[in-house]
């Protein structure tokens, strides 16, 4: 499927993507890269869903297709049920934030707690002695990263590989995603950081120089700070950190400015490279990169020396080298009969300072969490338990022993997390669940007793929580005013945003991470939730109520590989097989507009459109322009939307959240979303702002409707998998309608296509860190 990338938290969804921004180069049609990784194995960081290379479209690992076993899903005539395919379905601001936006808010809270991590990892004291007995490629490459953080350049033959041919892996996705200031520093979009009107019209000089649009100029200047001029300048390569802007454009602009000096073996260009490929890693949930997929590459992009291009972006501190130990350190008897040990393995990771810092820092921050738990505090947990029952008790006695706990289960196990809350503040503790969404905060909201159920009390969003917008507050030494902290739809977090929530808690404090693994992971780096689950460092609570009804049998199914049919006496489940894209266009806006609404009485507002990507015949956007010409007729005089427009709002990277267009002014386009006024500024409006009748499974991901309605267009075959066809099929409460036209390969994603694997250090780290609290 033609499907585009949403420019999103360093990806997230709902982020406009940077192809409809005037004057920005282009980048070739991508698929919504939102969902999964690249390929299927560690080094397969430098690849994407489809087997192309780095930023050359990649399938966003969100998709399924079609029918079913036994005359079930995507037969043509009849689904799920015997339906027929007749389309007839027939918060508080903390301190210093006043006066700030939330994107701002929570920008500004996010520095300040990667302030407060870098001066924890500062304090500890001395180096750690370690690797005295490793050897060969490992002690080497120990050796060259001392060298590094001594100042020096480590040795070139650290990098060289065996002779053995080895196979090209192309390089991982590219995500268009919002510009950063430096890599140190939290992510922040492009509009949230400004330049001065000098440095801007120096930048957009030197770019109209080099032949590149001018319009890049704000962007250039936000990135590279002032003297961004004179960088570009001396390294045009550097324009590769501009959003959207990719190697052969980047080479373009150097040859325009540098002339008979601009040649593919710069080192200037190698170093650029290397940085922008590992970026393209994080963009497709990768932290780091084997290095055999790092050189092969900058191989393809025509890095005459790969190995050589690594050694200048470590030597220069862009990128860090980490050797990882594949397991333990192997011995072997020698003929005295004293035991020998031999070369430990390991794998050499290269990755970005950033996502580094982040996962040393949440290993830490879990192994403290773990640790900290006052034997007896005087507690009584056990008469908390008593008056539960299932895996309610169970999850309550696990949280009394422990300071950290997961527990898993889908929408119906999240009752189990809400009676922990509520019996946590029964007992006097100060307890607060995080949700990803606001819609997710109202279904929790819901299942808690009487009063804190309409009060709403300690129930807030992760956003909020990390912007001091909502939740507790802090204490004079910043942390969190909480003894628990429960958060909902785990898998959402991604390294960064954990790194600060397990940062932000206090010595003492209980820590529940709660979501459902099946569905799709987090948009940003890492597979957080995923990693905990599989290092096995602390108890894991695993729900033992299955969500209800016809959808609820469907999607379980799915999440073991298996598309049954399941009865649908009244109509939960519907099959409306279409030809083509076109067709498939006409029965969306046929079900949302009249089908659903007659047959089940359930208004279009409260229907939503899941479709793989924003691109293609039978995208987000095509959708979105159909809907909006059949709901809300209109000229878009308020740059492209007219009040009563439906929209998703993406208030800061790699969050959505739905809302409605209700005017606009002199300010900026007005909106409510979550019930809340927010007025958009007019330079963000394109950014920021989609229609949102239609979304993509990374979009819906943490909310449900009452009805939905999943489009599965010929062209989404190869962007199917089972992730995506759980967490698409999910989204609906009472009605799933699937119109479908992949025949089969909606059943072959759910049978053989599982999520793609993202390479990341955090188990190891886990491991090493946290033994003590399993």
């Amino acid at each position: 499927m033609s499907t585009e990338p949403e420019t999103t938290e360093d990806a997230g969804p709902g982020t406009p993507d940077t192809g409809a921004e005037p004057g920005t180069p282009q980048e070739e049609p991508a698929r919504d890269t939102q969902e999964e990784p690249a390929p299927d194995t560690p080094t397969a960081g430098a690849e994407d869903a489809a087997g192309g290379s780095v930023g050359e479209g990649a399938a966003e690992a969100d998709g399924e297709g079609a029918d079913g076993a036994g005359g079930s899903v995507g037969e043509g005539a009849d689904g799920p049920g015997g339906s027929s395919g007749t389309g007839d379905a027939e918060g508080t601001s903390g301190e210093g934030t006043a006066g700030l936006s939330e994107a701002e808010a929570e920008l500004r809270a996010q520095q300040i707690e990667r302030e407060r991590i870098e001066r924890r990892k500062a304090e500890k004291q001395g180096p750690i002695e370690s690797g005295t007995k490793l050897s060969g490629t490992a002690a080497d490459l120990l050796a060259a990263v001392r060298a590094v953080e001594s100042g020096q350049k480590p040795p070139r033959t650290v990098f060289s590989e065996p002779a053995a041919p080895r196979r090209p892996a192309p390089e991982p996705v590219r995500r268009p995603e919002p510009a950063r200031p430096t890599p140190a520093a939290p992510a922040a979009s492009s509009a949230s950081v400004s330049a001065s009107p000098e440095s801007v019209a120096a930048v957009g000089r030197v770019l109209a120089e080099g032949g590149a649009p001018e319009a890049l100029a704000a962007q250039a200047a936000a990135v590279l700070g002032e003297g961004a001029a004179d960088v570009l300048r001396d390294d045009p390569w550097q324009l590769l950190r501009v959003t959207g802007v990719r190697p052969e454009q980047a080479d373009g602009f150097a040859r325009a400015l540098l002339g008979p000096d601009c040649g593919p073996d710069d080192e200037r260009r190698g170093r650029a490279l290397t940085g922008w490929l590992l970026e393209q890693a994080a963009v497709a949930g990768h932290t780091a990169l084997e290095l055999s997929a790092l050189t092969a590459a900058l191989g393809q992009r025509g890095v005459p020396d790969p190995d050589a291009a690594v050694q200048d972006a470590l030597a220069e501190g862009e990128a860090l080298a980490f050797q990882d130990a594949l397991d333990e350190q192997p011995s072997t008897a020698g003929e005295d009969g004293d035991e020998e040990e031999t070369e430990r393995p390991v794998r050499v990771l290269i990755g970005l300072e950033r996502y580094a810092l982040a996962e040393e820092s949440l290993a830490d921050s879990l192994a403290r969490v773990a640790n900290s738990l006052a034997k007896e505090d005087g507690t009584d947990w056990t008469s908390a338990a008593a008056s539960a029952s299932g895996s309610a008790a169970e999850l309550i006695r696990a949280v009394a022993g422990h300071g950290l706990v997961l527990h898993t289960g889908g929408e119906a196990a999240r009752a189990e997390p809400a009676a922990l809350v509520a019996a946590a503040r029964t007992l006097g503790l100060r307890a607060v669940a995080a949700c990803h969404t606001p819609d997710g905060r109202r279904r929790f909201t819901a299942l808690l007793p009487g009063a804190d159920a309409a009060a709403g009390a300690g129930v807030v969003t992760v956003a909020g929580l990390l912007s001091g917008t909502e939740g507790p507050g802090r204490d004079a030494d910043g942390a969190l005013a909480l003894d628990l902290l429960v958060v909902l739809d785990a898998p959402q977090l991604d390294v960064e945003s954990a790194a600060m929530v397990a940062e932000s808690l206090p010595d003492g404090a209980r820590l529940v991470l709660s979501g459902d693994p099946a569905v799709l992971w987090s948009a940003g780096p890492g597979r957080v939730f995923a990693d905990l689950l599989a290092a096995r460092v602390c108890p894991q609570i695993a729900s033992r109520v299955p969500d209800p009804g016809p959808i609820g049998e469907l999607v379980s199914g799915i999440g073991v590989g298996e598309l049954s049919e399941v009865e649908a006496p009244g109509k939960e489940v519907v099959i409306v097989p279409v030809r083509d894209a076109g067709e498939a266009v006409h029965r969306t806006v046929q079900l949302v507009a009249d089908s659903v609404p007659r047959a089940l009485g359930v208004p279009p507002e409260q229907t939503v459109v899941i479709t793989p990507g924003h691109g293609g015949a039978a995208g987000t956007r095509a959708l979105n322009a159909a809907l909006k010409e059949r709901l809300n007729p209109g000229p878009g005089r308020f740059g492209g939307f007219d009040a009563g427009d439906r929209i998703a709002y993406s208030p800061a990277p790699g969050r959505t959240v739905p809302g409605q267009v209700t005017g606009a002014d002199a300010e900026g386009l007005h909106l409510t979303c979550a019930g809340e006024p927010v007025v958009v500024p007019r330079e963000r409006v394109e950014r920021t702002v989609r229609h949102g009748w239609a979304l993509t499974a990374h979009q819906a991901v943490g909310s449900r409707w009452p009805a939905a309605v999943v489009v599965l267009p010929g062209d989404a075959a190869q962007t199917l998998s089972r992730p995506w066809v759980y967490t698409a099929f999910g989204r609906g409460e009472r009605h799933l309608s699937v119109v479908h036209g992949v025949e089969q390969a909606l059943p072959r994603a759910v049978a053989e296509v599982p999520a793609k694997p993202r390479t990341t250090r955090l188990p190891l780290l886990l491991r090493t860190q946290v033994p003590t609290a399993g």
